[in-house]
């Protein structure tokens, strides 16, 4: 958090307000658990996939759409044919894993670069497609729309070597209440 200050006043203002930082890597499940979480998480709010992410835990199905279970069942098929070397992954460069899982119909470079943060707590990953993330830095440096990826990647370069820790800031500062303006009298 020191560097991240030190590297960027704007994200150091964000981090003071929002705290320490708690995105730790899961230690829980496998590699294919985390992987079929990233998928379904895909495009819901977190609330909302989270709910179905428990639901499919339970019964492996339920409440997922035709096309995120053909997602599964092609990531399945891939791993126990030997495709995909899913419980090694953690051995490979991030690019190396995002090549590796981009190969999965329904996997693209956001949900392996969720991998990456999420499972394995890399520590410098820049999702510049993420939402969140473009929210985050609209609010935080006050931009009058939307940064677009180009933007993001440029604002992240100054996090580097820690673009998670900043991406998990920016996610935060999106889920805190702007503060009420005062009127004066």
């Amino acid at each position: 958090m020191a560097h991240l200050t030190k590297m960027d006043p704007v994200l150091g203002q964000v981090i003071e307000k929002i705290g320490s930082y708690k995105g730790w890597p899961a230690s829980t499940g496998t590699h294919f658990d985390a992987v079929c979480r990233s998928i379904v998480f895909q495009q819901l709010s977190g609330k909302a996939a989270g709910t179905i992410h428990g639901r499919f835990q339970g019964l492996y199905s339920i409440g997922l759409s035709r096309q995120k279970s053909a997602y599964l069942k092609d990531l399945g098929s891939r791993v126990a044919l030997g495709e995909l070397p899913i419980e090694t992954l953690h051995e490979l460069s991030d690019e190396e894993i995002i090549s590796a899982l981009t190969q999965v119909k329904g996997i693209g470079r956001w949900t392996a670069q969720m991998f990456l943060m999420f499972r394995l707590g890399r520590p410098d990953v820049l999702p510049d497609l993420d939402l969140g993330v473009q929210k985050g830095i609209q609010r935080a440096y006050r931009l009058r729309k939307l940064p677009t990826p180009e933007r993001v990647k440029k604002i992240g370069a100054k996090w580097a070597p820690y673009r998670t820790v900043g991406s998990w800031y920016m996610w935060r500062l999106v889920d805190t209440p702007k503060p009420v303006p005062r009127s004066g009298g």
